[in-house]
């Protein structure tokens, strides 16, 4: 890099943080850490009537459960600040001011129901729905009249006609727009507080943004920027516009299909190293000849190039997210996971056993599970036997298992197992194989009736590794209850 690279993600606190806006914040510190430059957060909260209390503090958690840790901005600070606009509103005032005072802008008193009226005209006579620039040109008087009126008015900036406005992007090359199709938009509200096109130019300058990594949506929005820059004198920084997100379907991502926040994605089970690494390939690859798919932070970090970035859409799969969640599951220890799952099973209704606050057995309960989970939800979802007692029986596996004479099978395994002294997986294996060849039956028709007696399924880790977590007491009053319950079907 020519110069040192700042970078910024700059999110609205008008709801959650949701996936698409977590993939740009992670381009933006890839990048970043990648040319050992500064990742910035920037909080854009000019709207005050789409601002939702609570965003903020979502936002925050949400980036740093991800480990996209900003080196400047709110609750750390820099040379930069405030980071929050609502705090900058007179920094974007004396731009505003100045742009007025070389006749680069100007002040314009049409009402709402003048603008909705002129929109409802054009779009009829088939022109562009832009502003009419009504008040561009008005006498100097009219317009000190109105303004000593105290008539409500915002400001606008000059577009200059009769040109091109071309910017090179990073991701997509050459872009050019008829500066005769831009209307004079507006740059200060009438309520004082800037659009996000001023506050958006002004930060980025004063804050010495090198580049702008952001969705395509603002692409039609960078000439205007351009624009901006041009009237005040500026250099804009560079641009890159990434891909936009689709659903599998090929409809746009949205919260209906699959654009769930990235808490909802830790509330559901998967871990912030996997939804990293799954969000970092969206749009980007390391490059031909590379065929990774799973790659470490550090790799990322050291691969990342926005020329490796398609300008083609992405689809976000959340089967591959699952399947790369399991992996990841699989690398993990079953100690880094306790916390995790022991918040799962405080919302689950059905257990009330003091097991499931007890971080030792919950581990080896992970340790069993954690290879056959794809999410760490699925821990809980498929281990609550370990936790409560059956209360029901998997109708399946009882009409392919349990026959007339299974009852009596268990009661013999039961007494096998009460003199069994260290209630181990070798030794509760050894027991069980000792019955079956006493009582001259397949080991299979002692194996699935405890199966379905201690865990109410007909599926499920080994069966002897599972009982020797479940420990004695638990899986011989299971049995029991069972044996019980059958005897009333199996006379």
């Amino acid at each position: 890099m020519t110069v040192p690279v700042r970078v910024r993600f700059a999110p609205s606190p008008t709801g959650y943080l949701h996936v698409g806006g977590a993939r740009t914040a992670l381009f933006n510190y890839l990048f970043a850490r990648r040319h050992k430059g500064v990742f910035i957060l920037r909080i854009e909260d000019t709207d005050r009537s789409r601002f939702q209390e609570g965003a903020l503090e979502e936002i925050y958690t949400s980036l740093e459960w991800l480990g996209l840790d900003w080196d400047e901005g709110p609750e750390k600070g820099g040379g930069f600040g405030p980071y929050i606009q609502s705090e900058r509103t007179g920094l974007y005032r004396e731009y505003a001011d100045k742009l007025l005072a070389e006749g680069k802008a100007y002040r314009c008193f049409c009402t709402p129901e003048r603008l909705a009226h002129v929109r409802l005209e054009r779009e009829k006579a088939k022109m562009p729905t832009g502003y009419d620039r009504h008040c561009r040109e008005l006498p100097a008087a009219e317009r000190q009249s109105m303004l000593d009126a105290g008539v409500p008015c915002t400001v606008r900036l000059k577009i200059p006609g009769n040109r091109k406005v071309a910017f090179n992007d990073l991701i997509r090359g050459s872009i050019e727009y008829d500066a005769d199709i831009l209307d004079d938009l507006v740059l200060l509200k009438s309520d004082g507080f800037p659009t996000y096109h001023l506050a958006n130019v002004v930060d980025d300058h004063c804050m010495e943004i090198s580049h702008v990594l952001r969705g395509d949506e603002w692409i039609a929005s960078t000439p205007r920027h351009i624009l901006i820059y041009e009237a005040l004198g500026w250099q804009p920084p560079q641009f890159a516009h990434m891909p936009v997100i689709l659903s599998p379907d090929g409809g746009k991502l949205s919260k209906r299909k699959g654009a769930a926040s990235v808490l909802d994605y830790k509330r559901s089970g998967f871990l912030p190293e996997a939804l990293f690494n799954f969000l970092a390939f969206l749009g980007w690859s390391p490059g031909e000849g590379d065929q990774r798919e799973k790659m470490t932070r550090e790799e990322l970090i050291s691969a990342f190039s926005i020329d490796h970035i398609s300008p083609k859409a992405a689809v976000f799969d959340e089967k591959k997210l699952e399947w790369m969640n399991g992996k990841y599951l699989e690398e993990r220890s079953p100690r880094s996971l306790i916390g995790d799952v022991m918040t799962l099973l405080k919302e689950k209704k059905e257990i009330s056993d003091e097991r499931s606050s007890d971080e030792i057995y919950v581990e080896k309960v992970i340790a069993l599970l954690k290879g056959r989970s794809k999410r760490v939800s699925e821990i809980v979802d498929n281990g609550t036997y370990f936790f409560a007692d059956p209360l029901s029986y998997e109708e399946k596996g009882l009409k392919k298992y349990w026959n007339p004479g299974t009852s009596n099978v268990l009661a013999k395994a039961m007494s096998a197992l009460a003199d069994v002294a260290d209630f181990n997986r070798e030794r509760i294996e050894k027991a069980y194989q000792d019955l079956a060849q006493s009582e001259g039956i397949a080991f299979g028709e002692i194996i699935h009736p405890t199966r379905l007696a201690v865990s109410g399924v007909s599926f499920g880790p080994g069966l002897f590794e599972l009982m020797e977590v479940l420990g004695k007491e638990a899986a011989l009053r299971r049995m029991r209850k069972a044996v019980e319950v059958m005897r009333k079907d199996y006379p």
